[in-house]
């Protein structure tokens, strides 16, 4: 099983195979617009402006499950981080990543890279590196910022990788 194995939901509703995204190296990041940390948007559409040409996607999955810190509906979300934050990679809908109704993407990627938490994520902005065949390969507790993840983002896009479908 790989994340390629899941669909998501766009933020009009619309599910998105992630399979759609084989072959590129991707962070995965669940997010907030009201948070302490929602700074961090420029950070990531910094890495994303830098490296998106060499095959890098972030995905952004807002989640109001900490202090109701995404109130706002899906549609609201991706327009307030594009006139915000200038964003241009792609924000998804809201899901859950802890507890009852969490997504199942996010079941996934606890078990494969437990955190400080364990199988819990602590926060807004914890992100997940997946390699280009879809495999976790790290994860980055929320007050982590690019200086601390970079190199291995630009490790994973050196390597040379057959896809096997």
């Amino acid at each position: 099983m790989t994340v390629y194995d899941f669909s998501v939901n766009d933020v009009y509703g619309n599910p998105v195979l992630l399979q759609t995204y084989a072959g590129k190296v991707l962070l995965i990041v669940n997010t907030a617009t009201r948070c302490g940390l929602t700074r961090q948007y420029q950070d990531l559409q910094n890495l994303y402006k830098k490296y998106n040409s060499q095959g890098f996607e972030i995905l952004d999955f807002p989640c109001n499950q900490f202090a109701n810190q995404a109130p706002e509906s899906d549609l609201e979300i991706a327009n307030f981080c594009q006139l915000n934050y200038k964003t241009t990679f792609k924000t998804f809908a809201k899901i859950k990543v802890n507890g009852n109704g969490q997504h199942p993407l996010y079941r996934y990627l606890k078990k494969q890279k437990p955190g400080i938490f364990g199988s819990m994520i602590k926060w807004n902005f914890t992100k997940f590196l997946i390699n280009r065949q879809g495999i976790v390969s790290d994860r980055f507790e929320p007050g982590d910022t690019s200086d601390r993840y970079e190199s291995k983002i630009q490790r994973l896009l050196s390597e040379d990788v057959t896809i096997i479908p």
